[in-house]
């Protein structure tokens, strides 16, 4: 298996693809199964909710491909506050109609868990398929070495045991373990840049944790959309 397989960055006209790859990803999973229980409208809400925040972090963050365009990453540069999607709350509204809250909540969940010190924040990845494909590790190695070299941590969340231990072979430490409303729970994951400095945020106090009940969520090749 080949985990250095080289990664290329995303650009404008690959937000449809990277869409289309989180809803093939997360449509078959518990966790999609909640966002979305309607399985006939599930495909066509996840993904745009997917194009949502694929197009935002193109805009505050990067986003990657493997070079056949079958697993990809996005991430968002927290050394700052950064704006929620443009008209996001419209947007999210009428794409999910009556599972908008869900997806609120999950917003919500998410953020509640954030690090507040600057780091580079890995919102998703999908790599629909067998893990044992090689695609989420190929797909996590090249899109961590771009991220490596802005010199600061790096931060994720993952739902599966799978997942945190893919993301454990590739230098993340386990930050905390959060009760998910007693159904699963979130493992938040850290990783330092081999090039940081140790300079952090003065405000390094992580926010409070809010539990949400969630499935309780099988292996899979993704691990979140934010």
């Amino acid at each position: 298996m080949n985990v250095t397989m080289p990664v290329v960055r995303a650009r404008w006209s690959d937000i449809n693809r990277i869409a289309d790859l989180v809803t093939e990803a997360l449509s078959p999973t518990p966790l999609g199964a909640w966002l979305v229980p309607d399985e006939r409208r599930r495909p066509t809400i996840l993904t745009a909710v997917a194009r949502i925040w694929t197009e935002h972090a193109l805009l505050f963050g990067d986003a990657f491909l493997l070079p056949d365009r079958t697993a990809a990453t996005a991430w968002f540069h927290r050394y700052r506050p950064i704006p929620p999607p443009a008209r996001y709350a419209d947007r999210l509204a009428d794409a999910c109609g009556a599972h908008e809250k869900r997806f609120l909540q999950f917003d919500q969940a998410l953020a509640a868990q954030r690090p507040a010190e600057p780091h580079n924040h890995l919102a998703l990845l999908a790599a629909p398929g067998p893990a044992e494909s090689g695609r989420p590790a190929a797909v996590l190695a090249g899109a961590q070495r771009w991220m490596d070299t802005l010199s600061l941590p790096t931060y994720t969340e993952v739902f599966t045991e799978a997942d945190r231990d893919l993301f454990q072979r590739h230098g993340y430490t386990h930050r905390d373990t959060i009760p998910v409303g007693g159904h699963t729970t979130t493992h938040a994951m850290w990783r330092l840049s081999p090039f940081w400095t140790g300079r952090a945020s003065r405000n390094t106090c992580s926010p409070v944790r809010r539990p949400l009940a969630l499935p309780r969520n099988n292996s899979s090749t993704l691990f979140a959309l934010r």
